[in-house]
């Protein structure tokens, strides 16, 4: 996804981290962990650390395995795994599997590295109902992980990032470091033991990430984390998606996030992402559908998911184009890789042009000519 930062994080920060999770979770040996993420990818550090520091087992899985179901079924089972690490991607693909409800093996299902959409935690605590599932947030930039939150079968339209591990603190601010007002959205910010030193020499990107922390008396930082965040009136926090995921087309402001969001509610939908692409005549949103059903009419369904959108959504949030595809690619760690996404045609576009029809429409149209 781009040149590596290369964050500089501490003993203290990871051993903190280490220590949450065994409070939180409680390894014995009776455990068995699954390593299957790629050492590159910061979540390999508790997966390798954590049964090694508590006496569990550590199951070194096959190189590739995260990205194949039938092979992580089969270890699953074989060495009896009790706990084990899905970026959201990958969990999605797994539960595509007729053979996850035989795991029942499984007792600690931890993702993190996306958004877990709530109809996939539904899903797998309904297939795996031993299991308890797991939602974690954070940046490397802050020893991997900085919330938590023990998913619910009753889940609403989104599933939380919880509330912040031990010795973290969680802000969620306004442009000029006010708190912004509960409930509604704004920059959340890192706190606590668990921040980096900063990016290997990179001072001047250190400098903009790493901040003074305006709420400190003792010389305190913040990291800058570039997501949108909320507070609900518990004091759980809701995850609202990357600030550079807020698009503008036609000066309306657009949070692309709250349109996969709509699509992933659509039982004809398995998975979904929409991005702002350029086109002919400006910036216009594509929507990336995985269908549930591949054997489905595609214009017929293309027709069904833009009424469904129409239904909940103002017509400048529906995409433009929608395109269907067998799977969404994804990055060597398992994670969505958007650059990776085709370009849409303009032969997908929303529809034929119908010219203005009454006076008030033709005096619109002469306003954006």
């Amino acid at each position: 996804t781009g040149r590596p930062k290369g964050a500089g994080n501490s003993h203290q920060a990871l051993v903190n981290r280490l220590c949450w999770m065994q409070k939180a979770y409680g390894l014995d040996a009776s455990d068995s962990v699954l390593q299957k993420t790629p050492f590159s990818f910061d979540v390999s550090v508790w997966e390798f650390f954590w049964p090694l520091m508590t006496g569990a087992r550590l199951v070194m899985a096959q190189p590739g395995a995260h990205r194949d179901p039938q092979l992580l079924v089969e270890t699953i089972n074989h060495h009896g795994i009790s706990t084990l690490h899905f970026v959201p991607s990958m969990l999605q693909a797994f539960m595509t599997h007729e053979a996850v409800e035989s795991c029942v093996s499984l007792k600690r299902v931890v993702c993190s590295g996306e958004a877990l959409p709530a109809e996939l935690a539904r899903q797998t605590l309904q297939r795996l109902p031993a299991a308890g599932l797991y939602n974690l947030y954070g940046p490397t930039e802050a020893a991997i992980d900085v919330t938590h939150w023990t998913c619910q079968p009753d889940e609403s339209i989104s599933v939380p990032i919880g509330q912040p591990i031990d010795n973290l603190k969680t802000h969620i601010l306004e442009g000029s470091l006010q708190p912004a007002v509960r409930g509604s959205a704004g920059e959340l910010y890192l706190g606590g033991v668990g921040l980096a030193r900063g990016y290997h020499q990179r001072p001047a990107l250190t400098a903009e990430r790493f901040v003074p922390d305006p709420f400190s008396d003792n010389g305190g930082r913040l990291y800058r984390t570039g997501d949108l965040a909320r507070y609900r009136a518990d004091g759980v926090i809701d995850y609202a998606g990357r600030i550079d995921h807020q698009v503008k087309i036609r000066g309306l402001r657009i949070e692309l996030g709250e349109i996969e969001a709509r699509l992933l509610e659509l039982p004809s939908v398995q998975e979904a992402v929409v991005l702002a692409q350029d086109g002919p005549s400006g910036k216009q949103l594509v929507g990336y559908v995985v269908p549930a059903d591949s054997t489905q009419d595609e214009g017929a369904l293309r027709d069904s998911l833009r009424e469904a959108l129409k239904a909940g959504l103002p017509d400048y949030m529906v995409p433009a184009h929608l395109l269907l595809l067998g799977k969404l690619p994804v990055t060597p760690n398992g994670k969505l890789d958007r650059k990776a996404l085709p370009q849409a045609d303009a032969s997908q576009s929303q529809g034929e042009y119908i010219a203005p029809q009454s006076a008030l429409e033709q005096q619109i149209a002469a306003i954006w000519a």
